[in-house]
């Protein structure tokens, strides 16, 4: 119990300096959707393609995945829900069935989404159910939204795959669905943990990530 009510206290400081740091306006801002169709994400023409990632606060998935080598954006977002349009208010209440996302764009010649899939599996928890670490509720479930027929195959290997290895004691409980919609999150939410690196969430749970990633992931570090 002392342990919940510390990490209650510091999340509740946490949420108001990021309210703070939003302002009024942008925090009831409209997000964007963006379908997921093959012919609306500029592969054919670019040769990139993009994978649909949530494991926690969207803000440690923007900072992992914007460090691996061949990535060209790693945008947050929300998806998986019922509500369209959604706002980071709306989201955070659990109750739009939104998870936090990130959608990562990279390019297929230097990195493959097999090796993105590893690199998400390793950086949060996939065995914890609708929760990473004191992030509690739907929006923070893990998940893997694949936007083709062969992203949602490998995602089910890799996780398969892992799973055997024994890496973690408990099941793995990642949802792999496809993706229907991606809705962009407010700007604010951006390269968030570039904007505030001294900021105690970006600290204390955003880093160590980071960090566990450069360290497991060197050859895929930039």
């Amino acid at each position: 119990m002392k342990y919940l009510s510390i990490h209650t206290l510091f999340y509740a400081v946490f949420i108001f300096q990021a309210l703070g740091f939003a302002g009024a306006d942008e925090g009831t801002a409209w997000s964007e959707p963006v379908k997921n169709l093959n012919e609306n994400m500029d592969n054919n023409e670019s040769g990139l393609e993009s994978i649909t990632l949530g494991g926690g606060c969207f803000w440690c998935m923007d900072a992992v995945f914007s460090r691996v080598r061949g990535v060209r954006s790693a945008t947050p977002g929300y998806a998986g829900g019922h509500l369209q349009n959604p706002t980071y208010e709306q989201v955070k209440t659990g109750n739009t069935g939104h998870a936090e996302v990130v959608r990562v764009v990279y390019d297929p010649d230097e990195v493959s989404s097999i090796q993105l899939l590893e690199v998400f599996f390793r950086v949060h928890d996939p065995t914890t159910l609708n929760r990473q670490g004191a992030d509690v509720g739907t929006q923070y479930r893990s998940v893997i939204l694949a936007e083709n027929d062969r992203q949602y195959n490998e995602a089910l290997e890799v996780k398969q795959r892992l799973e055997a290895e024994k890496i973690w004691d408990n099941p793995v409980v990642t949802e792999i669905t496809r993706l229907e919609l991606f809705y962009e999150a407010e700007e604010y939410h951006h390269d968030y943990f570039e904007k505030n690196p001294s900021q105690a969430y970006c600290q204390m749970v955003i880093q160590p990530k980071v960090e566990k990633f450069k360290k497991l992931f060197r050859d895929l570090a930039e």
